[in-house]
Formats: C-alpha cells, structure tokens, sequence
C-alpha cells in the first residue's frame, strides 16, 4: 500500500457522500420548495440538474487528464471549491438565468468530484491494485441518498432552500476542499511510458475498438439507469400502482445497491471485472423486463434492477483499469464518463416525452430491449478479455 494510502479510501468515500448529496440527489428534496419559493416551473428547476449533468460531460475528458498529469489532490480539491461556488451561486441566485448558471459551475465541480474522478484518483494511488479500492468506496457513496435527503429537508425546515445550499456550499469550501488537499497522498511522479513499436499498429486498433465498445456500453446502460431512476415513481403509478406502494419500493434500491456491492467485495476477485459488467448488466436487464412485462412483484423487479446498477458503479471503474491498464487510466475514464453524462442528462427528457406519448408499458419495453441488446454487447466485451 502508497504511504498514506489508509486514508485514501474514508476520506474519498465521505467526499462522495457529500458531494453526490449537494449535487446529484440535491433537488430530489430541494425542487419543490425552490419552485413554491421562486415561482419558476418546476420543470426548469428540475432542468438545473440536467445542465449540471451536461457540464460535468464536458469537463471529464480535462478532469482525466489533470489527474493523469498532477494527481487528484489538486484536481478533486479544486472541484470540491467549484462545486462550493455553484452551491453558493444556485442559492443565492435571484432569476432562472443566474439559477442555471449556478448549475453549471456546480457541473464543472461535479466532474471533477464525483466517481470518475475519484476512481481516477485511486487508480494513481494505488495502481493495477486499485480494483478493491474503488468497491470500497462505492460503499461510501451508496449511503448519500441515505445520510443527505434527511439532512437537505432538515435544512429545508429551518433555513430554506437557500440556506440548505449555503451550507453544503460550506460544507465544500471550508471541509472537503482543504481535507482533499492536504490529506490525500502525493501520487508517485508518473514516469514517461516505454515506447513499443513492434505489433503497436495492431495494438492500438485493437484499443481502440475494445474503447468504442465499452464507451457504447456504459452510454446505453447509463440512459436505462438515470430513466429508470428519474422516472420509476411515475411508472409505477402508471401501472397502476398508488404512489405510497411507489415509495416504499424504490425504497429498496438503495439497500439492493449496497447489499449488492458487498457481495461483489467478498466474491469479485474471483472474477474478470469485465465478467462482473456482464453479470451487473443482466441483473438490470432482468429487472427492467420484468417490470415491462408486470410479470411477478414489482418489488422483485427492483430490487434486480437495484443490485445490479449497485455492481455497475464498480464495473464502470475497475473495467478501464483491467483492459487499458494504471498508466492511462485516469485519462481513459474521462474520456468514457463525457459521453456517459451527457446522455445521461438528456435520457430523463427523452424517457419523460415517452411515457407521455406512449405510457409506461411502452417506455418500459423499449428501455428493456436496449437493457437486453446491451447484455450481448457485454458478453462480446467480456468474450474478448479471457
């Protein structure tokens, strides 16, 4: 183990946890008051996360390649100080415009923040050893939901919505940013890679498919995931569920994530991470098609869908590093998470035009099929990395 590398893990797990609280999960409870508040639609309001989304794309490529190059101390630091400054700027915004705006720097943090970031970060850290690292980790985050939506409608209830924003955006600045800073451990100075001409034509095709393949793969599985995260409430009810039964089923997702992840922490290294892809995107698969069928309890269906998007958070970080390796590795993943969270952002919009047009059987089936068709192209991947 890197020296200091102890800490590494705990203090990048609490750092996903507030950093996916006040960003990702942060209008879950923040955008009806704003709306009530602020008169502006709920729609917009709930669009600010979309920009957020968009501009965390954006930045992810320029995230991989500063952590490539400096290491993530400064890189997760500085975004931890952006993500402050979108919190500050979301709260203390007094029109739409400066409201989405503020989203966007908020964004810029977030992909200098969030998983792939830190992934990254402990891909430096710790190497082609870094596989156990990052399940750890994901069990950190797999608690954000839980600790920060009771948190954020405390905040709500005594200081509003501006105050809560005020406080995560503390919370960053005055915390997180410094704590990232001086605690992290320095990465090893990164030595140029040996040059090797011989078969490096063949070499680099054959990257760059096995790129062009993950980089669809985690895109398709990342729109079913953030539709059926954003709207499963709604399907539910469309089948004819009422919204308490609702609730108390998507309940389930976030213990089936966690509960997931530590199975895969005791059995994984068992497996080829891309083995654990494979198996993480059936689950998803299986779960997703048993809710466009209705066939069985809906609860059943969830909880699939739920363990396996537990186990994707994991594949998506130890895939890169077992096929292209620690050297590149924090540059391959931004260029994967740039087009992940752009369709990311968008996916809700597109699945919510859906289930207006054609409801919720219809969305659902067709998100099935692309859960279903994204399975053979795993199993192709996985074929490929024997």
């Amino acid at each position: 183990m890197p020296p200091g590398g102890r800490i590494a893990v705990p203090l990048l797990g609490i750092g996903q946890i507030v950093s996916w609280g006040s960003s990702f999960y942060l209008l879950a409870v923040l955008a009806a008051p704003i709306s009530a508040d602020t008169g502006w639609p709920l729609a917009w309001v709930v669009g600010g996360g979309s920009i957020g989304l968009l501009c965390s794309g954006i930045a992810s490529p320029f995230v991989g390649r500063m952590i490539d190059g400096f290491g993530g101390r400064q890189t997760m630091a500085a975004g931890s100080l952006l993500m402050g400054a979108g919190l500050a700027a979301v709260g203390s915004s007094t029109g739409l415009a400066t409201y989405l705006l503020g989203w966007a720097v908020l964004g810029f943090g977030m992909g200098a923040g969030l998983y792939d970031a830190a992934f990254s970060t402990l891909g430096r850290i710790f190497g082609a050893s870094a596989r156990r690292a990052i399940t750890n980790l994901t069990l950190f985050g797999g608690f954000a939901s839980t600790v920060c939506w009771p948190m954020s409608a405390l905040a709500v209830e005594h200081v509003g919505w501006r105050g809560a924003c005020f406080a995560y955006a503390a919370v960053q600045v005055l915390v997180m940013a410094p704590a990232l800073f001086f605690l992290l451990p320095r990465e090893a100075r990164k030595l140029p890679a040996p040059a090797n001409r011989a078969g490096a034509g063949a070499t680099i095709a054959s990257k760059r498919r096995t790129f062009l393949l993950l980089a669809g793969i985690l895109i398709a599985n990342g729109a079913v995931q953030t539709s059926i995260s954003v709207h499963l409430l709604t399907i539910l009810q469309g089948q004819g569920m009422s919204l308490a039964a609702a609730v108390a089923i998507g309940a389930l997702i976030g213990p089936s994530q966690v509960g997931a992840r530590v199975v895969e922490m005791m059995v994984g290294d068992r497996l080829h991470p891309t083995a654990t892809l494979l198996y993480a995107g059936a689950l998803v698969a299986v779960g997703v098609l048993l809710l466009a069928l209705d066939a069985g309890p809906a609860a059943v269906a969830v909880v699939l869908y739920a363990a396996g998007n537990g186990v994707w958070s994991i594949a998506r970080g130890t895939v890169p590093l077992a096929l292209f390796g620690p050297e590149r590795y924090p540059v391959v993943m931004g260029r994967l998470a740039a087009p992940n969270l752009v369709v990311q952002a968008l996916a809700p919009f597109v699945v919510g035009l859906s289930v207006t047009s054609v409801g919720a059987t219809g969305t659902l089936a067709a998100l099935a099929v692309v859960a279903t068709v994204n399975v053979a192209f795993t199993a192709v991947l996985s074929s490929w990395n024997r």
